[in-house]
This record gives structure tokens, C-alpha cells and sequence, in this order.
């Protein structure tokens, strides 16, 4: 327990010291970094290029491996800009998040989802809805292994507006009733967590496995789909936020969750680059199917 005590304060020291310094340092930084965990980290190096592969035949093997390494400094790059997103002031961060798109969907009445898919921009997509809106903010987190990091997380992540945390624990029961309250749930359901949870769906043309938690939210909560991009820019974020969703969810709930991964497929060609590639997306495969790692 020491250990956690001083490894958590020790990286929310660091944290707050890497808030002080211009953007373009931690993007140098996170460059450096990246770029050298692309050469040592070689089993994600190996899950990400397979990615890659799978779901970009039709590209060049170079212009792979270069969207790769590129993904690997993404990666670093927003791991470091957690410090000033999480410890600096409203002021400074708004200068660095650019918002755009149907902004108007934030102020209509009635429970919202923002669907927010695995886009490295993501926690400044969290801090940018937080900041521009009265909702309550709603979201599902992981609990941390070390103790000291969770409760700081926790902390940093509530500290604009009203946000309400759950952990996956806590079930499904106080979600929905923060949603019909009138909440906005910012919900990641673009993961492989198990075939047991999941279906499958197409996701660049493979059958992948997909929880079908936004169509169910929508239903049990009554909300409108919005989806809400991030994208990472020289100058900091570029965050948009879309239209809501017509005729969603409907009664088919493997229809409604294939649209959810051709959506989020289509997004990921603007910008192959900035996706979550790292993970293990077709780890889970319809029985009888070859394994892809």
C-alpha cells in the first residue's frame, strides 16, 4: 500500500509539473516517446499493425506502418496532455479546444448519449462537453488498480459542472435513472469486452464483437444518439459534435449496433491514424473462426 501511496503521488507530481509547459514541448515529448514505444513495445506494435492490416487491405504495407508509429505517438501525445486537460485552468483549456457542429443538440431538453468512439482525443472531448454544458454529465469508468491515482482521476475528471461517475460495478440500475433525470452519458461502446457481453457485427467487413449498449441505453433511457468526435490537432483538439441520431434505437438491436460500427468505421477513415488501434478489437471470434493475433 506505501508503494501505491508514493508510485500515485508521485505521478500526480508529475502530472501537474508537465501542466506548466508549452503545448508544443509535450507534443515533442510525447513524439520522442512514441516513437520509441513503437520499436520496443513489439507485442502492441504487432496487435496494431494486424489491425492495420485486417481492416486496410487495400493500403500500402509502408503506409501502414507509418499510420502505426503515428498511432504509438497519439497515443504518448494525449497521455501527456491529461496533465494540463486535468490540472489547468477553464481559460487555458478552452484555448486549446476548438468546438464545432450541431452544438444546439446540447441545450434541447430530453436524456442525451454522446456516442464517443475510441479516438485518442477522447479525454479532451470528456473536458470540452463538461465545460460548454448545464447537463449533468454522466459516464461509466474502470476502476484504477492503485488507490491514490483512482480517487485523483475521479476527482480531476468531476471537477467542471455536474458530472456523476459509475463505476461498471454498480450495474446498469443508476445510469438509467441519471439519463431519464436528464443527463448526457458519454458512452465507449466501440470495444471488444467478450463475446459473453457482446454480438457480433461488421467492422471493416470482419465480424467483431460489439457490446450493444447504445441502442439499449437509448431504449431503457428514452435519449437521442448524438456522436461526438475528437480529433487531435498541432494547436490542441479539434472536437465535433453531430446531429442526433434519426429513428434510433429501433426494435432490431443487431441492426442498431451495426450502424453504430459502420458509423464509427467511416469516422475512423477521416482520421486512421487516431484510432485506439492498440487494442485487441478482434480478439473475440465467432466460433470456428481462425484466431487474427
Amino acid at each position: 500500500m506505501a508503494i501505491q501511496q508514493l508510485t500515485g503521488r508521485a505521478v500526480i507530481a508529475l502530472m501537474h509539473a508537465l501542466a506548466f509547459l508549452p503545448l508544443s514541448w509535450l507534443r515533442g515529448f510525447g513524439s520522442m516517446l512514441g516513437s520509441f514505444l513503437f520499436v520496443v513495445a513489439k507485442p502492441r506494435r504487432h496487435v496494431t499493425l494486424t489491425n492495420l492490416r485486417v481492416c486496410f487491405p487495400e493500403v500500402d504495407e509502408a503506409t501502414r506502418i507509418q499510420w502505426a508509429r503515428q498511432s504509438f505517438i497519439y497515443f504518448c501525445q494525449t497521455w501527456l496532455d491529461r496533465s494540463w486537460l486535468w490540472t489547468s485552468s477553464p481559460e487555458k483549456i478552452r484555448k486549446r479546444l476548438q468546438l464545432s457542429g450541431a452544438l444546439h443538440e446540447l441545450d434541447s431538453p430530453g436524456p442525451l448519449i454522446l456516442l464517443a468512439p475510441h479516438f485518442y482525443g477522447l479525454d479532451a472531448a470528456g473536458v470540452a462537453m463538461a465545460l460548454c454544458s448545464t447537463r449533468t454529465a454522466v459516464s461509466i469508468y474502470t476502476k484504477q488498480p492503485n488507490p491514490v491515482l483512482d480517487a485523483w482521476i475521479k476527482e480531476r475528471r468531476a471537477r467542471f459542472g455536474d458530472v456523476l461517475l459509475f463505476n461498471r460495478a454498480e450495474g446498469l440500475r443508476p445510469v438509467i435513472k441519471a439519463l431519464r433525470d436528464g443527463g448526457a452519458l458519454f458512452l465507449l461502446p466501440d470495444m471488444n469486452f467478450g463475446d459473453r457481453e457482446s454480438i457480433f457485427v461488421p467492422f471493416f467487413g470482419i465480424p467483431a464483437a460489439t457490446v450493444s449498449s447504445l441502442p439499449r441505453f437509448a431504449q431503457m433511457g428514452r435519449a437521442r444518439v448524438i456522436p461526438l468526435l475528437a480529433r487531435v490537432t498541432p494547436t490542441g483538439y479539434d472536437i465535433e459534435l453531430q446531429s442526433h441520431w434519426q429513428d434510433f434505437p429501433t426494435e432490431d438491436v443487431v441492426q442498431d449496433t451495426t450502424r453504430m460500427s459502420l458509423a464509427v468505421e467511416s469516422w475512423i477513415r477521416t482520421m486512421p491514424a487516431q484510432y485506439f488501434w492498440v487494442h485487441k478489437r478482434f480478439k473475440s471470434r465467432p466460433p470456428g473462426e481462425p484466431p487474427i493475433y
